[in-house]
């Protein structure tokens, strides 16, 4: 059965979008799930499903927007996908938990940097479904601008090669 990686939007550690893991677990398995795991408290699940990957975003997105009132945005990838994301990340002197990679639902527009304001020295770059995000003073005082941002959901790159590793381990695990 597919392993597939469940990146959340719009979930945070507190405030607003708070959903414990515990319950985002429970979600999952209700949907018929299995060998549901999260990794930290951002909006990231794993679990195997027969169902297509869109399918099984669709039938998460739905159940999250029962429980939360409005549903945040699902995107899902698998163990390959992160990490061929981890693999091709640029800006090499970055540190890795100030690179962010912001996942899109669609491939990111051709226009995607055109309204880029950067004014703290912040480096981006368009790849595919992917934007990275190197925030050289962190991406909490950070100021950039860039709607294109919008509909992603971000993970710095130590949470893209973690959740990859997770991956490769329960698909490596079949029994």
């Amino acid at each position: 059965m597919p392993v597939h990686v469940a990146l959340l939007r719009a979930i945070n550690v507190g405030g607003a979008g708070m959903l414990p893991m515990a319950d985002l677990r429970a979600i999952c398995e209700g949907l018929g799930f299995n060998d549901v795991k999260t990794y930290i408290q951002s909006g990231n699940v794993l679990f195997r499903s027969d169902l297509p990957a869109p399918e099984a975003a669709a039938k998460l997105d739905a159940a999250l927007g029962e429980n939360l009132g409005k549903a945040p945005g699902v995107m899902i990838q698998n163990a390959r996908q992160l990490q061929t994301v981890a693999e091709n990340a640029p800006f090499p002197d970055a540190k890795t938990n100030l690179l962010h990679v912001v996942f899109l639902p669609n491939a990111a527009p051709a226009d995607a940097l055109d309204r880029l304001v950067a004014p703290d020295g912040e480096e981006v770059q368009v790849a595919g479904h992917e934007i990275y995000v190197h925030y050289p003073g962190g991406s909490g005082r950070s100021k950039l601008k860039l709607p294109a941002l919008k509909p992603g959901t971000a993970r710095n790159l130590n949470t893209v090669r973690k959740l990859a590793e997770m991956a490769q381990t329960m698909e490596d695990d079949k029994d």
